[in-house]
C-alpha cells in the first residue's frame, strides 16, 4: 500500500505563494497518476491538479488554472503543487492521492490512496 505525506501548508496573505509537497512511499510501477485535491469546511472535495509519473502529462483544475502548477520528481517519489496568487477562497486542506492510471477527468473516485492532508489558510 502506498503511503502519502503532504507538507508545505501554512498561513499566507492573499497574493502570496506556497509550495506543497507530497512524498510517496511504497509506490509501485502500476500507479501512474498522482493528484491534488482540496476540501474546505462544509464543501465537497475539489480536484486541483493531476500528473503522470511516466511522461509528466498534467492537468490543472479550472478554479486554479493560471495560478497553480504541478510537477514531480520521479527519483524522489515526490509531487509538488506550486500555488501562486493565492486567494482566500483557496483556503482548504490539500490532499494528494494516487490513481492507477493518469487521468484528466478530475473524478476523485478514480483515486485509491490518500494522504492526511496539509492545511492552507489564505488571509485577506
Amino acid at each position: 500500500q502506498v503511503q502519502l505525506v503532504e507538507s508545505g501548508g501554512g498561513l499566507v496573505q492573499a497574493g502570496g505563494s506556497l509550495r506543497l509537497s507530497c512524498a510517496a512511499s511504497g509506490r509501485t510501477l502500476s500507479s501512474d497518476g498522482m493528484g491534488w485535491f482540496r476540501q474546505a469546511p462544509g464543501k465537497e472535495r475539489e480536484f486541483v491538479a493531476a500528473i503522470a509519473w511516466s511522461d509528466g502529462s498534467f492537468v490543472i483544475g479550472s478554479s486554479v488554472k493560471g495560478r497553480f502548477t504541478i510537477s514531480r520528481d520521479n527519483a524522489k517519489n515526490m509531487v509538488f503543487l506550486q500555488m501562486n496568487s493565492l486567494k482566500p477562497e483557496d483556503t482548504a486542506v490539500y490532499h494528494c492521492a494516487t490513481n492507477p492510471r493518469y487521468s484528466d477527468s478530475g473524478h476523485r473516485y478514480e483515486y485509491d490512496d490518500w494522504g492526511q492532508g496539509t492545511q492552507v489558510t489564505v488571509s485577506s
